[in-house]
């Protein structure tokens, strides 16, 4: 299924696929883990901070903003000092954020809140430019969606158990969680729920480092030539920009991730409304979890139907369910329109990762360069701004209006985009 095993300098070979894809899957759900605990961190730091939504979700912006930053050196970097050393150095670089957390809440500081969750935005970057591809390729091309929905899948285990993480040792710790929406709090129970932060971010920092070590002790295998950058000459013959399914794929992914971020961020609010659940946030994060759930159980069962059927059908059928549910959660109203958030994690499920590994098809020595624009495509994420802005000024339901938008998107490049055939003439690309 893969290359052998190169052995390192320190550590056992990676002898086996199931071997290897363990390591990969941890590391899957280590960014999955910590991206979404930010779904329970907004909440608490709207309340620590008195934010209204758009500067709410202004934090969330810069955190993609690290996507867009970091992606790109990120590809120059893996060519130059390889993939696992690559892991290895986005592992570091998260650790180091994550501690910067801890001073965060122990000062508090919003400023210093921003400057951490950016840094280790950066290191998701690099991990993701890095791993992504890497489970695409380690196998039979035919199967790389199959493959990287199974490591996504990890990812969202990794989602579920933050909302738990989350909504125990952040939102059911302090006073802004466990109160109505809307409740004021006095300065003094603001600065006493910003430490709350501390001992989560603490236990991430410890994780993350355990795992930096793991990881460079072992000896994954190597790509071998198939992704192995090509040289300048050869390079002038080859172009990402011909390749309509990337080009296409990266407008997907950046629309998609806005789709995904805009629920995960809004939905504690959005269930805490008096006219959806009217629950606190601490009891919203419960519902919050069938939404990763869902996610995490579509990207399971993604695995197999991907193997099975053809992707792009999956996608488009995928694509417009969440559409409908876009709609319900726009326009529907209690019960109802929550059921609608709940049920869009299960279509979202296998869309990053199928987008993915449909974008870099056949790239060959570009899927280094290929996978860098497809992970600065996150930075997507950046603009769920523009939901709070549409939560402030015309109530937070209307902000879905704007995930229906991107679901129509993905459609269009699952029914077109990425069925296009590479232009012809085109060396080496597809």
């Amino acid at each position: 299924m893969m290359a052998a095993a190169e052995a390192g300098s320190t550590g056992s070979p990676v002898s086996t696929p199931v071997r290897t894809m363990a390591l990969l899957s941890s590391l899957f759900f280590m960014w999955g883990f910590i991206t979404v605990i930010n779904d329970t961190l907004l909440p608490h730091l709207r309340s620590v901070f008195a934010l209204s939504y758009t500067e709410t979700t202004a934090i969330e912006s810069t955190w993609f903003i690290g996507y867009l930053v970091a992606s790109l050196p990120a590809a120059r970097l893996i060519a130059r000092i390889g993939y696992q050393r690559a892991v290895v150095t986005a592992l570091g670089v998260m650790t180091l954020g994550s501690l910067g957390m801890v001073l965060a809440a122990s000062l508090p500081s919003y400023a210093v809140t921003l400057a951490a969750l950016f840094t280790v935005s950066c290191g998701i970057a690099l991990l993701q430019v890095a791993a992504n591809p890497y489970v695409a390729v380690i196998g039979p091309p035919q199967t790389a969606e199959s493959r990287l929905n199974l490591a996504q899948a990890f990812n969202t285990t990794g989602d579920v158990l933050a909302i738990v993480f989350g909504q125990y040792l952040i939102l059911g710790r302090t006073a802004g969680g466990t109160s109505a929406e809307g409740t004021a709090l006095s300065y003094a129970q603001r600065m006493a729920d910003a430490r709350a932060t501390e001992l989560p971010y603490l236990i991430v920092a410890v994780l993350l480092a355990i795992l930096t070590l793991i990881i460079a002790r072992a000896a994954l295998p190597a790509l071998g030539t198939a992704t192995a950058r090509a040289d300048a000459q050869t390079r002038k013959g080859l172009s990402l920009w011909r390749h309509r399914g990337l080009v296409t794929g990266c407008g997907a992914i950046f629309l998609y991730v806005l789709a995904e971020i805009g629920v995960g961020n809004l939905f504690i609010n959005f269930a805490s409304q008096p006219g959806i659940a009217n629950v606190t946030h601490e009891q919203a994060a419960f519902y919050l979890m069938f939404v990763w759930g869902g996610m995490m159980v579509g990207r399971f069962a993604g695995a197999w139907i991907t193997r099975h059927f053809v992707a792009e059908n999956v996608l488009a059928l995928f694509a417009v369910a969440a559409l409908v549910c876009a709609l319900v959660a726009t326009f529907g109203h209690g019960h109802v329109a929550l059921a609608g958030l709940i049920a869009i994690g299960l279509f979202h499920s296998i869309m990053f990762p199928t987008i993915f590994g449909l974008a870099i098809r056949d790239l060959g020595p570009l899927t280094e360069e290929g996978s860098g624009l497809l992970i600065m495509a996150i930075a997507g994420g950046a603009l769920v701004f523009i939901q709070g802005s549409i939560a402030d000024h015309f109530g937070i339901q209307w902000a879905f209006a704007v995930t229906a938008v991107c679901e129509l998107y993905v459609l269009f490049f699952a029914l077109w985009g990425c069925r296009a055939p590479v232009r012809a003439g085109v060396a080496g690309i597809g």
